[in-house]
């Protein structure tokens, strides 16, 4: 009996030191996607972001209608620069709701 619980204690040391191996592995594997993902996730954000405040769609549709491109690409970038000085000067990001994964894989509603 004992004999059996010191292999399978043997078994899970060599597979816990596998497993810490194939982490670093896909860590290394995964670095040069990092990038390309956070800007999809961003993308996935604020298709959410539009799925949930449909008046947003409503007011850029009627602004393209109302005026000519050009003022309201103009207007659009003055009002990302006032956005974005806004949330610098508030010491933070936007909020943002997202799914993570604790270290075992399970996922869990998590708002920053």
């Amino acid at each position: 009996m004992t004999r059996n619980l010191h292999e399978l204690a043997r078994r899970r040391e060599a597979l816990v030191a596998q497993a810490a191996v194939h982490r670093v592995a896909l860590a290394e594997n995964i670095q040069p996607w990092r990038q390309p993902l956070a800007l999809a996730d961003q993308g996935l954000a604020a298709m959410r972001f539009l799925a949930r405040h449909p008046v947003w769609i409503a007011t850029a549709v009627g602004m393209l209608a109302a005026f000519k491109p050009a003022q309201v690409l103009r207007w659009l970038g003055r009002g990302v620069v006032a956005w974005r000085l806004l949330q610098r000067l508030r010491g933070g990001q936007p909020r943002r709701e997202y799914a993570s994964s604790d270290r075992n894989g399970r996922s869990q509603e998590t708002t920053p």
